[in-house]
């Protein structure tokens, strides 16, 4: 990535002009997940669950991503259930040290005739806080920082109002009718995902749980390709495509659905990623959370980070939502040694 003789960014353009794999500063410090932990929730007395529910808590914690963190972004979506629940799934909301969870052996729908958007979908608490939240953060952080939403992909709702199980059966035994589910669970995502542009978020995280873990590359060229290039025409905002596992057999397809960027796990190796999305598609990632972030100390998160760097990944951070238990000063170290870096290189140029 170019990055020689451009003026000073701000976080803002730092972050969206890495997403349009155009010039920057230096590579932005980005996670389009969450980076909340249970240490800056005390920090700032915003707690799970209350931070998940109450749009002042939300945004209040959000933020400690740049002022305490010295991230480029801020994302405010902490967990993947906020659309689900609207929707009517039962939800786990536990306490500040887990993350609330769908109950998924209570699934809402059996069938594709069950398929229903409430109409209160985008005024239900649980999305509107997140609606309120972006735009407590846009009015206070304008046009300084790069505030990132997130709306779920049909795939990941699958699971969550079907249960997984039964959905995997299902595009198993009937992969028309999965499209068809998919086709209607669609207009949820689009729905909360243009609410939240018209808040006020810069970008957006789309995650959909096609996971190599559970389906193969072959099932999201099957499933979801196309639909993911109709959801990249609908929302007309950069979005950044979330899939956790060992991803390098479906990084071809994705690199072809007009979406931003693709936030990629570490179970990837930085240099056979790039190779693979051939700067059609920017990267975002992918320190490793349970082993480097949660287990290990500074020096391995710099490592990580400089492995990324060093093949141009275009913007670095975590690889997904952290362990709530991260040390601040694990986080810390990722901006400071992508600038670190920088300087290196400049020195060195």
């Amino acid at each position: 990535m170019e990055t020689q003789n451009i003026k000073e960014m701000t976080s803002r353009e730092r972050v969206l002009a890495a997403l349009a794999r155009e010039p920057v500063d230096r590579t932005p410090a980005c996670n389009p997940t969450s980076v909340a932990t249970v240490e800056l929730m005390d920090l700032v007395d915003a707690p799970f669950p209350d931070a998940n529910r109450d749009p002042e808590l939300m945004a209040r914690l959000a933020a400690t991503s740049y002022t305490e963190l010295g991230f480029d972004s801020i994302m405010p979506v902490f967990s993947i259930i906020q659309e689900s629940s609207a929707l009517g799934c039962n939800i786990q909301w536990e306490q500040k040290d887990n993350w609330p969870t769908v109950r998924m052996n209570e699934p809402i729908w059996k069938d594709i005739e069950d398929i229903k958007i409430p109409k209160n979908y985008l005024t239900h608490q649980d999305t509107k806080c997140v609606l309120d939240a972006i735009k407590i953060l846009k009015k206070e952080y304008g046009d300084e920082v790069a505030i990132i939403g997130k709306t779920m992909g049909p795939w990941s709702l699958g699971y969550h109002c079907f249960g997984v199980e039964p959905f995997l059966l299902m595009s198993l035994d009937d992969p028309e009718k999965t499209k068809l589910a998919l086709d209607r669970m669609k207009e949820a995502s689009v729905q909360f995902g243009i609410a939240q542009i018209e808040a006020g978020a810069d970008a957006l995280t789309l995650p959909d749980h096609a996971t190599g873990d559970l389906v193969s590359g072959d099932y999201y060229k099957r499933f979801l390709r196309d639909l993911h290039i109709e959801l990249a025409e609908r929302i007309p905002i950069p979005l950044i495509m979330h899939i956790c596992g060992r991803t390098v057999d479906r990084m071809d397809y994705i690199a072809q659905t007009g979406f931003a960027a693709f936030h990629y796990d570490s179970k990837n190796h930085p240099d056979e990623s790039m190779e693979v999305m051939n700067e059609r598609i920017s990267l975002v990632g992918n320190i490793n959370n349970p082993e480097t972030l949660f287990a290990r100390g500074p020096d391995r998160v710099r490592e990580e980070v400089y492995k990324n760097l060093d093949v141009g990944v275009q913007l670095v951070g975590p690889e997904c939502a952290i362990p709530l238990q991260t040390s601040i000063e694990n986080l810390k170290e990722i901006p400071y040694a992508l600038c670190d870096w920088h300087k290196e290189h400049t020195a060195t140029n």
